[in-house]
């Protein structure tokens, strides 16, 4: 599975860096991927937190 964030859409909460530490961190104002591929058994997780970003800037594919 692939994530990833359309940063210009980012408001920049933290809210999925806060969930998913392995997945997602805080660059400056913006939230960025640490890696497009999602690690084994986060899958779920991922989409969870995709879910719940309020502004629905995360895509999980």
């Amino acid at each position: 599975m692939k994530v990833s964030i359309d940063k210009e859409a980012c408001i920049g909460c933290g809210l999925c860096a806060s969930e998913q530490p392995d997945i997602f961190e805080m660059d400056a104002d913006k939230a960025v991927v640490k890696s497009a591929d999602v690690p084994a058994g986060k899958e779920d997780a991922c989409k969870a937190t995709a879910g719940n970003c309020p502004v629905s800037c995360i895509k999980c594919e």
